[in-house]
Order: C-alpha cells, then sequence, then structure tokens
C-alpha cells in the first residue's frame, strides 16, 4: 500500500457531531489534523443528523451534572467562534410518574449538590403552569429553566465549517479501512486511498467503533439500537410554541422524550432505547409501525393536542452496558483515543471535541473522565448487566 504523501499530528476518524467537534479543537490550536468520514457529510445513517438535541443540568450523578456546566460554556463558546445562535433555551421538565423506573431522588440530590436551580412540582401546579400536559396523580416533576434545544445537522455542519477554516482537511467518502499501532512511530490509518501516519488517531466511530478497535485486540461491548423520532402536528401550534412549552422527559419505562415547536410547526418526540439490535450497515430506514403506534398512543394520553404524527426518522444508538461515556485512551495502546457518547452525547459535543484535543496533543485535560475509562469494569467484566435508563 503506498503511503499518503502528508503525515499529520492528528487522524480523526467519523465525523459525525463528536468527531467534527474534535477536528475543530485541534486544527484552532495548530495541529494538522485529517479528518476521514466514510459518507457524505452531514449524512443520515448514524446519529447527529435531524433538528434538535437537549440541552440541560438535569442528570442522575453529580459527574455528570459538573459536566453539564461545561457544556454550557463550551457552546457559548461555539456559538461565538461560528458567529451564529445555536442554543435556544425553553425550560425542561422531568416526569417521574408513580413508581417511576428512574428514580427522582438521584436527579434531585445530583443537581442539589450542584446548586443548580430547579423547582419540584406536584400535578396540579403543572397542570396551572402548562395545561398541554395531562399527568397520573402523584407525579413528581422537576423544572429546570436553563434547558435549552440545540441542533444537530446545523451544529454539526458549524463545527466542521470551522475546522476547514483553521486548516483541517476533511474528507467525506473516504473510510478508515484499518488501523496499525506502530509504538513509538505513531499509528498509521488506512484508506482506499493509501495510508496516513499520525502521531496520534481519535476514533469517533460510533456505531462503527469496533471495526478499527478490532485492530488493535481492543474491542467494547457495543449495543447499536434502531430508534425513531416523529414530528406531530398540533391543530393549534400556537400551544406548543417554545415561550408556551418547555421540552420535556417522560422517565419511566419506556422512557419518552419530546421538544416545542422548533424551526416549524410540528412538535418532536420519541421513545428512547426501545429500538431493536441492528448491523450499523445492514439497518432499515423505514419507520417502525408498531413503535410508532406506541408513541402515538402515549402521546394522545400524555400531551392531547399534539395531533397527528405527520413523519418519522431513524437513527441509531451506540450503547455501552452502563450508558456511561467511552472517553480515553484505548489500554496499551496510548496514541489511540475514542469519543463515544453513548446516545445522550450530543448535549456534550464540543466539549467532547475541547476533552480529545486536550488528550491528543497533552496527554491530559483538568477535567476528571475517571467514569469514562476504556478500561472500567462495566466495558471490561463478562456479562455486565444492562443499564440504559437514564
Amino acid at each position: 500500500m503506498t503511503v499518503d504523501s502528508v503525515s499529520v499530528d492528528v487522524v480523526v476518524v467519523g465525523l459525525g457531531a463528536l468527531g467534527s467537534a474534535t477536528a475543530y479543537q485541534l486544527a484552532a490550536r495548530g495541529c494538522s489534523v485529517v479528518g476521514l468520514e466514510q459518507f457524505a457529510l452531514g449524512h443520515e445513517r448514524g446519529a447527529s443528523h435531524d433538528s434538535s438535541r437537549i440541552l440541560r443540568h438535569s442528570y442522575h450523578t453529580p459527574g455528570y451534572v459538573r459536566l453539564t456546566f461545561d457544556a454550557y460554556g463550551d457552546w457559548a463558546d461555539l456559538e461565538a467562534a461560528a458567529g451564529e445562535a445555536l442554543v435556544t433555551t425553553v425550560g425542561g421538565l422531568d416526569f417521574f410518574p408513580p413508581g417511576a423506573a428512574i428514580p427522582p431522588a438521584d436527579y434531585v440530590e445530583s443537581m442539589s449538590a450542584l446548586a443548580v436551580p430547579f423547582e419540584q412540582l406536584d400535578t396540579a401546579q403543572v397542570r396551572d403552569r402548562w395545561p398541554q400536559f395531562r399527568l397520573p396523580d402523584g407525579t413528581v416533576t422537576l423544572y429546570q429553566e436553563r434547558a435549552a434545544i440545540v441542533p444537530a445537522a446545523r451544529a454539526t455542519a458549524a463545527m466542521q465549517r470551522l475546522a476547514r477554516r483553521h486548516g483541517a482537511d476533511l474528507r467525506d467518502w473516504c473510510p478508515a479501512t484499518g488501523l496499525c499501532d506502530l509504538a513509538d512511530a505513531g499509528v498509521e490509518v488506512m484508506t482506499p486511498n493509501g495510508a496516513i501516519r499520525a502521531r496520534r488517531v481519535v476514533l469517533c466511530t460510533d456505531a462503527w467503533a469496533n471495526r478499527l478497535l478490532g485492530d488493535l485486540d481492543a474491542t467494547l461491548p457495543l449495543t447499536t439500537t434502531l430508534e425513531q423520532v416523529t414530528y406531530f402536528a398540533p391543530p393549534r401550534p400556537a400551544d406548543f410554541v417554545p415561550e408556551l412549552m418547555p421540552l420535556w422527559i417522560w422517565m419511566d419505562d419506556p422512557s419518552f422524550y419530546g421538544f416545542p415547536c422548533y424551526g416549524e410547526q410540528t412538535v418532536k418526540a420519541a421513545e428512547d432505547c426501545g429500538g431493536p439490535a441492528v448491523d450499523p450497515d445492514q439497518r432499515s430506514f423505514e419507520p417502525d409501525a408498531e413503535r410508532l403506534a406506541l408513541l402515538a398512543d402515549f402521546m394522545a394520553g400524555f400531551l392531547p393536542g399534539s395531533g397527528a404524527a405527520v413523519r418519522s426518522k431513524t437513527c441509531l444508538y451506540t450503547l455501552t452496558p452502563d450508558r456511561d461515556f467511552a472517553l480515553g485512551a484505548v489500554p496499551g495502546h496510548e496514541a489511540v483515543l475514542v469519543g463515544l457518547g453513548a446516545a445522550h452525547g450530543f448535549k456534550f459535543a464540543p466539549t467532547f471535541g475541547r476533552l480529545l484535543a486536550d488528550l491528543a496533543t497533552t496527554g491530559e485535560t483538568g477535567t476528571d473522565l475517571s467514569a469514562f475509562r476504556l478500561d472500567r469494569p462495566a466495558l471490561t467484566e463478562a456479562d455486565v448487566s444492562l443499564s440504559w435508563l437514564v
């Protein structure tokens, strides 16, 4: 195989949100960067497309809540660099029905530990403030006013533009087909056009992570599921504008989440972690009628004015057993880094980029990433129970 004519500081493999953020951060620091994407930039085969994602402080552990402060700061920095507004603050509601599979105490204690302002509301208080919702008696609701919507495809494209502005070489339709750790000589990434040698390689390959990690005998116990989101057309869209309705998460099993009208006169909703396990190269793009019926039935009772479903879109979740991130160096291969968001990482995309750039350039970062190490028990021990509700 011929060797690419340019040796670089870092190769970033996968140019969804996390990879694009990393390429931008590295290039902005003066690193020579090649970014490889096996499909077109902005493709819809993974998890960084479509319109909207949730940004919030409410989380189940103090560690995640602490990281959300970084996320808000990094999104603000990205907005300033891109010269465009990306964060739309709408407030957020976490609903815990009686006997919820997700305990509200974890969220209350975690936000309280980090002094996040929030309100705990009963059903009557929610009904008075947001009459769009229909809740069972006894539902515990947490309201966090800083919760926001960030745009998925648009933000990813902005990070790609910034990466190129700072000199990153982003190559679409250029898959990484192999990976070789050359020890002190760096890392070699094989592509159909030859091999590229770099000091560091960052893998933000999500559902395809093990295709390259397998070359290092370092695969992770990942499950990729096929999920779908659905847009509903309310007869009175004025009742669902962001000024009148926050985003929301139904904290039970099954778990659902949704948005007010954002960019169009529809409301978006989905089930979290409800889809079947799939091969990312063999998945369907057709909506599943049974899962649509489950969501539509829930919405009819919970948000009765949301109207009829008008379209659905599919995406992939790539899940670790504990649903915590995989963020750090591959054990035994310190020149190879992994950034994997476990299907709740988009809100942290600019933060992933900054942290991975820290690790690729200095080998360390000021943020405690120990919970996300690739050698933690959930990723190394056999027969770990799956825990995906967060």
